[in-house]
């Protein structure tokens, strides 16, 4: 079997895991090693976070990382795992369509066979969210890229509406309208999760729903209820990482003990885990 054969096996295992009702369940990673340990925990695909991703890589979330370091990072994480890798591209890493469609091929190319591309514009007085026929020729670009190699990418499509303050169900429908009749495959919704508001938005999208879940947030089986296809907790799991980096040192520097170190991972499993070669 080529790694054409591999990649394209991947994207359609990774298409059939979403299904309204039974969603896939993604603990998003950010390096080889998160991405080892979310895969040893039984998760049927690894999903990055690009905030944690690029946390991890020393720059800020919001197209601020560059399109080689990030998908260097995706290369990586896709190499160390045997399950499908959906990459977080941001807003694709490009200035303009035909970029977005080199950041599919790079993802492709490294190994990767989803993608989140979202519609948040970031520092250049636009406005908070791309316009609709500009968000949806880059959703274009990236479907006709992964056509073009033979490999059904899962494109899902980050609308930002609620995240930032742009817009409730009516305006997220409408761009979903025009996100999947461009070659979306499925559409994300962060900072939607009351239960009535996801309810709506699953009843009105044609296409598996992204929930991004976190504290406070309805349960996995909630969500299920509603008919919820996907949930992801986005940089949850980093910033709960770095949390406890940062609890664990000022205990430490302060009052120079060593609860915070209690529960974590046995030195040998996790040294074996992450020496494990593939």
């Amino acid at each position: 079997m080529t790694n054409q054969d591999t990649l394209r096996d991947r994207a359609l295992a990774f298409r059939s895991l979403h299904v309204p009702g039974t969603p896939l369940v993604l603990p998003n990673a950010w390096d080889l090693a998160s991405a080892r340990v979310v895969e040893d925990a039984g998760a049927a695909a690894v999903a990055t976070t690009s905030a944690g991703l690029a946390w991890a890589l020393g720059a800020a979330d919001g197209d601020h990382l560059d399109r080689e370091r990030a998908l260097d990072a995706v290369r990586r994480i896709a190499a160390a795992v045997d399950v499908p890798v959906s990459a977080d591209v941001e807003s694709g890493y490009a200035r303009d369509a035909a970029g977005v469609a080199d950041t599919v091929r790079a993802v492709l190319a490294a190994g990767a066979v989803g993608v989140n591309i979202e519609d948040a514009r970031y520092g250049d007085g636009g406005g908070p969210l791309r316009s609709v026929d500009e968000q949806a020729e880059r959703i274009a670009a990236a479907r006709q890229a992964a056509d073009a190699a033979g490999v059904p990418l899962f494109v899902n499509a980050r609308i930002d509406t609620f995240l930032r303050g742009a817009g409730g169900v009516d305006l997220t429908v409408e761009r979903a309208a025009a996100f999947l009749a461009a070659g979306a495959d499925g559409i994300f919704v962060p900072g939607a999760v009351d239960p009535g508001t996801v309810k709506l938005l699953v009843d009105a999208i044609d296409g598996p729903l992204n929930v991004m879940a976190g504290p406070g947030a309805p349960s996995v089986a909630e969500l299920a209820s509603l008919g919820v296809a996907r949930v992801s907790v986005g940089s949850g799991i980093a910033q709960a990482a770095h949390a406890l980096v940062r609890r664990a040192a000022r205990e430490l520097l302060d009052a120079g003990t060593y609860d915070a170190l209690a529960d974590g991972l046995d030195f040998g499993e996790l040294d074996a885990l992450l020496g494990a070669g593939r």
